[in-house]
């Protein structure tokens, strides 16, 4: 049982024989792309479903697939119960004290016989603490509580943010008629889709996405009472909608926004998909949404919401058919009914139908098929199927089973009636019939429901300083430039302040004084002041350019403004632009007049006064920022790719991991298709020895029955006959001699087709010998991360264009 670590294949358990329930050798692997069509979880209380549940995640989260899991009952949270010691001082703080004393024990006791059991629980699963090590080092898991501080926080502001990306209106009003659903259901209003309130609410926040506005629930309140718009289709608003009723509903979506314990919700980190399926540093994460501790209105609100964002999510994403991520919910029952409509049934009907083009697989477990919608469920690819609780949920799924075939209707509900703990029956559409297995022992420990402490200590325990990347931000000066700022920073900012530096070009004191007066041609301007209070001014140079990076080979070609302020004296070397600052400022920001006219000036250096110093500035400024500015990116060797301006370090690599995913599976796919025909000609070659060898021993059978026969009556021929030998019994001899000839040569015939069906049977295992051979090779080409390197693409000669160098007065700050 050690041969399960293979490019995305899921190791999900144990086959078993449908007729005897007896363990078949091997692993039951399960392509992770077939995840693409969905799946659905089944069986009652004490099933294993949750089990299963779990290790679906773990062996996606080993294959570096990330997911988001919802978690109704707080079971999934025990994914963060992994102890690769396997010691009982490891397992003792999630030991419940009552279970040690109801198997009459001390929890230390009690604690060591749970890291016995599942010690031997992996290992006769081929598992070990090494795995446990490796899923996680895999991916990071987190369990966050919306609407409580036990576990991470999220933020629901951003679910009323504009969509971005590719979403048309049609996904706009849609998202739109979601949301305002899941609103009102939350400020308890018994509003459906098409009533008047939705159609209200839903309209104002159409009307602000469609202008790329977001909301928030404060705002959504004012704009209920103040509505944008003035009519409602060709219906006044007030006739639609009276000012009474609109302040009523604004009332009580208030009362949702003043009830202690809100502002909750409005803290953490934004409930954005693409931040919650990874890390910071662009690691795979397991997001675990444990919502037990919400009432069931809250729960439908975040769930809702949680749903509607993954689809804008998967729709600016572009097309894939490598499995990218998983949304998985535990106990779906009530969220997607095949009757009612409640705010997550459409969501989850869209996310069924489409998002399998975007790589997103998803994952619906229950106790009940029933309470599913069977539109839903015609869209699922994978069905496993554990022991149901009710003669009605089996004749269910049996319906569903013969419809889809590859089962008899007693064969199947044979099967589902003799269902064990753990034994799943899966139907995949991918396979040619149904699966009979057992499911694998889960590396995480299932010790049941968290409580919101055990979240807490468990998700501190997880908590670790962020690491900040080591890298320059693209699109931002490169490494040497930010050593010359960082070395210039202290003078500069010292001449700047008046604190440091020559006091040349100062008064006699260094006082501000009037504006001073500048010769014709040289250009004046004013940097905004971005504080209070009496302005005062003081004199750097400024020069703008426009500078363009381009790579045909790395496909950039970037337009970048740049504006530089450098400090000038009156020294030997005026002005030196190597001691120059990068301005956070565009060019078009800076003013022609100053914020003031009670504004005072530090003195003006005789250089900046001289209006052909700025000719001969300029051109030295060109031939510095030429040498100066680079676009630094990193770059994929293996995959020949390279981080776009303006990408960061965490999105470059979440890139990288899914064009490598998918690189993967397009290789795995070759090797596949390399070896279908010689695969289907063996297969074939073994088909027809196997047959002939039954054919051959039925003749051989047949054939040693007529010897017997024949044997048979000429010895009782020769013992009751006559005592001369007559012509018949002579004759009988030699048939009977004949006939052992023949049997032998039939005996001759069967070896020689078992020895045929041997070598086919060899040729089949060096075959697949040669298959697993190259899918090592993939393997290891692909889990060996290579490192980014970084590129510098600089201008080339006439890319940078001078706009213009400028005296420009900068404010400072003064005392007043």
């Amino acid at each position: 049982m050690t041969d399960f670590e293979k490019l995305g294949l899921l190791y999900l358990g144990r086959q078993q024989d449908p007729a005897t329930g007896a363990s078949q050798s091997g692993p039951l692997l399960y392509d992770s792309r077939d995840l693409l069509t969905h799946a659905l979880v089944v069986g009652m209380t004490g099933s294993g479903k949750t089990g299963l549940g779990i290790v679906l995640m773990e062996e996606a989260a080993i294959d570096g697939v990330p997911v988001i899991a919802i978690d109704p009952k707080g079971d999934l949270g025990n994914l963060l119960l992994t102890f690769p010691s396997l010691s009982a001082s490891a397992f003792r703080p999630w030991i419940d004290e009552d279970d040690a004393r109801r198997a009459g024990t001390t929890a230390e006791a009690f604690a060591a016989q749970q890291a016995s059991l599942w010690s031997a629980g992996l290992a006769s699963w081929g598992q070990d603490g090494d795995r446990i090590e490796r899923l996680r080092r895999a991916a990071a898991f987190d369990i966050f509580t919306p609407g409580s501080r036990a576990g991470r926080q999220v933020s629901i502001l951003s679910s009323f943010a504009a969509p971005g990306g590719r979403e048309d209106d049609e996904s706009v009003a849609e998202r739109a008629a979601g949301t305002a659903t899941s609103a009102l259901a939350l400020a308890g209003v018994d509003a459906p889709p098409r009533s008047r309130e939705h159609n209200l609410v839903a309209s104002i926040l159409g009307h602000a996405w469609q202008r790329g506005e977001g909301l928030d629930l404060a705002s959504l309140v004012r704009q209920i009472q103040t509505p944008p718009f003035d009519t409602f289709g060709v219906v006044d608003l007030e006739a639609f909608c009276p000012a009474k009723e609109r302040f009523a509903l604004a009332m009580r979506l208030n009362g949702v926004l003043a009830a202690p314990g809100f502002e909750s919700w409005m803290e953490g980190e934004p409930l954005d998909p693409q931040g919650l399926l990874y890390t910071a540093e662009g690691r795979p994460r397991v997001a675990i949404f444990s919502i037990a501790h919400l009432g069931d209105a809250e729960r439908m609100f975040f769930v809702s919401l949680l749903l509607n964002q993954v689809i804008g999510w998967i729709r600016r994403q572009p097309g894939t058919t490598s499995l990218r991520a998983i949304l998985y919910m535990d106990e779906i029952v009530g969220y997607f009914p095949p009757v009612a409509n409640p705010p997550s049934k459409g969501p989850l009907l869209t996310l069924l139908k489409q998002a399998r083009a975007h790589g997103l697989g998803v994952i619906l477990a229950t106790q009940n098929p029933v309470d599913l919608d069977y539109k839903g469920l015609a869209n699922i690819g994978t069905w496993f199927l554990g022991r149901l609780q009710t003669e009605r949920d089996k004749a269910r799924v049996l319906d569903g089973l013969v419809a889809a075939g590859g089962f008899e209707p007693s064969e199947a509900g044979r099967l589902l009636s003799g269902l064990k703990k753990r034994v799943f029956l899966m139907h995949n559409v991918h396979e040619r019939r149904p699966v009979l297995f057992e499911s694998r022992w889960t590396l995480s420990y299932l010790r049941g429901p968290l409580s919101r402490d055990q979240i807490r200590a468990l998700q501190a325990a997880q908590a670790a300083p962020a690491r900040t990347p080591d890298v320059v931000p693209f699109g931002a000066p490169g490494p040497r430039v930010a050593a010359a700022t960082a070395a210039t920073a202290p003078a500069v900012a010292g001449r700047a302040s008046g604190t440091d530096g020559p006091r040349a070009g100062r008064g006699p004191s260094g006082e501000a004084a009037g504006r001073p007066l500048v010769p014709p041609g040289i250009r004046e301007v004013f940097v905004p002041a971005t504080t209070a209070g009496p302005v005062v001014y003081r004199p750097w140079i400024l020069g703008a350019a426009r500078v363009r990076l381009a790579d045909r080979s790395l496909d950039v070609d970037e337009m970048r403004d740049v504006v530089y302020l450098a400090p000038v004296t009156d020294g030997a070397v005026p002005l030196d632009w190597a001691g120059a600052t990068r301005a956070d400022l565009p060019a078009a920001d800076v003013e022609a007049t100053a914020a003031s006219a009670e504004a005072r000036y530090r003195p003006l250096p005789a250089a900046a006064a001289q209006p052909r110093r700025y000719g001969e500035w300029a051109k030295s400024f060109g031939r510095w920022v030429a040498q100066q500015e680079r676009l630094e990116l990193f770059r994929h060797p293996g995959l020949r790719l390279t981080s776009r301006p303006g990408e960061s370090e965490r999105d470059f690599r979440i890139r990288v991991q899914l064009a490598a995913r998918d690189a993967r599976d397009a290789a795995i796919d070759a090797v596949r298709k390399k070896y279908a025909p010689k695969q289907a000609a063996l297969a074939e070659r073994l088909r027809r020895a196997e047959s002939a060898i039954a054919r051959e021993q039925q003749e051989a059978a047949g054939q040693k029955a007529q010897t017997a026969i024949s044997i048979g009556a000429t010895v009782l021929g020769a013992l009751f006959a006559r005592r001369a030998a007559t012509a018949g019994t002579i004759g009988r001899a030699t048939t009977a001699a004949r006939g052992v000839g023949r049997s032998m040569k039939e005996t001759a015939d069967v070896e020689r087709a078992e020895a045929t069906a041997e070598a086919a049977r060899a040729a089949v295992a060096r075959l697949e010998d040669d298959v697993a051979a190259d899918v090592a090779a993939i393997s290891s080409r692909h889990e060996q991360e290579a490192p980014f390197e970084v590129v510098a693409i600089a201008p080339k000669r006439g890319d940078v264009e001078v706009q213009y160098v400028a005296l420009a007065w900068v404010p400072e700050a003064t005392a007043s």
